[in-house]
């Protein structure tokens, strides 16, 4: 759908908001810019910030979002020391406590002393430049080091914060990353699916628990174009994503190998790298499936989508997730998905209706699953591909999250309210 809003009366009332990520703008954060924009048709003006330079981007879209970032990291070493150093020689008592919740930070965290430190002097940097930009909240995407220099902003004296929290790293390091304490300081903490919000409710007082909402990730509107159907012919599987021990692969191609082996004709397309590429590659030639297994390390979006609509079905094999917009994409260009009872996953693949689901780590339960998804009417394939298409365009739409972060924004950031 569209985002079609123009600025309405209370645009005026709406705070200024800046947007802190740890590296933006990315090829796997184009959700975060969707976000914004949509939240600027309401009428926000926003601030993107960065902590480290973003990676090379080949859309234009994210080439105009790099040119509007500002990163702390790519200021010169002296800049950032002096302008650190002003923020807490100016404030010292702010400066002491903050370093007191660095140390506690640090305390908690496999990361070195050093990093927490980096922390703080990141913190001091950004808060010159919210002040001098007047912005009266900070929004963090994710809840690792972005989310910590948000709330040593916030004790350094500066706006209040509020976060979205993906997942699987926070979830599977909540102690290290003092995830409980950001959230517990935080005005609001969103979750990207229902299995994301009920995670970080596990870190906080049950009386706490109401300042949790979800707020689903979207996809970018041209992902729900009218695309060609699951072509009859086709035999081919794809699945996207790093390769890693976290999305599975490797069992990906263990499934692959016992399917074939039972003499289906079928072709796996692994798009992404990663750190396990070495031993998918030996897997796949110990099972003599270099025939069939190909490996095209990363790919521009264009060249994803095309491997998506070439693919009979999508399979994501994951261990751990939040609720990948992988899935989202290739249901949203009518593609059945194969994927895991896992994390949010269950709330858009729906069994029967618009793909497969299995226990993550199952070989037997994906190899059978596949086969079914090769073997079945491609008239049953394309209607699964319809409903999915749906699904997406309901529960993913940019506007209609972003109406959902208008509403916390105004609730929580109300003149005269608590932002903390």
């Amino acid at each position: 759908m569209a985002t079609t809003n123009t600025p309405d009366i209370a645009a005026a009332a709406r705070p200024r908001l800046a947007y802190l990520t740890t590296q933006y703008p990315s090829v796997s954060h184009t959700f975060i810019r969707r976000e914004i924009a949509a939240l600027e048709a309401l009428g926000y003006r926003i601030l993107r910030l960065s902590i480290r330079p973003g990676a090379a981007v080949a859309d234009p879209a994210d080439q105009a979002e790099a040119g509007r970032t500002f990163c702390c990291l790519a200021q010169p070493p002296a800049t950032l020391l002096f302008a650190a150093a002003l923020s807490l020689i100016s404030r010292p008592i702010a400066a002491a406590r903050a370093l007191t919740m660095t140390l506690s930070m640090h305390r908690r965290s496999e990361r070195g002393l050093l990093r927490h430190l980096a922390y703080l002097v990141e913190a001091a940097v950004l808060l010159r430049v919210l002040i001098r930009e007047n912005v009266s909240h900070v929004h963090v995407h994710f809840g690792t080091n972005a989310a910590a220099v948000a709330r040593l902003i916030c004790r350094l004296g500066g706006p209040g914060y509020s976060m979205t929290v993906h997942g699987p790293d926070e979830f599977d390091a909540a102690i290290g990353l003092s995830l409980g304490d950001k959230i517990r300081d935080a005005a609001f903490v969103v979750g990207v699916s229902q299995f994301g919000a009920a995670q970080l409710r596990r870190w906080i007082p049950c009386d706490m628990w109401d300042k949790v909402h979800v707020v689903h990730c979207t996809v970018d509107e041209s992902w729900l174009a009218p695309a060609p159907p699951v072509d009859a012919a086709s035999r081919t599987l794809v699945c996207v994503g790093r390769l890693s021990a976290q999305k599975g692969q490797a069992l990906l191609i263990e499934a692959f190998a016992r399917m074939a082996a039972d003499g289906v004709d079928a072709r796996l397309v692994l798009v992404g790298d990663g750190e396990l590429r070495g031993a998918i590659e030996a897997r796949i030639a110990r099972y003599g499936l270099a025939d069939r297994v190909v490996i095209t390390g990363w790919q521009s979006e264009v060249q994803v989508r095309a491997h998506v609509l070439e693919a009979r079905a999508f399979v994501l094999s994951s261990f751990a997730e939040g609720l990948p917009v992988v899935i989202m994409e290739a249901l949203a260009l009518g593609r059945p998905v194969i994927s895991t009872y896992i994390a949010g996953i269950p709330e858009l693949v729906r069994p029967g209706e618009n793909g497969w689901l299995v226990p993550a780590g199952d070989v037997a339960a994906l190899a059978a699953v596949m086969r079914e998804a090769l073997e079945a009417p491609v008239e049953t394939l394309r209607a699964m591909g319809r409903a999915g298409r749906d699904r997406v365009a309901i529960e993913h739409c940019a506007e209609t999250e972003a109406r959902k972060l208008d509403m916390l924004f105004r609730h929580y950031l109300k003149p005269g309210g608590s932002a903390h």
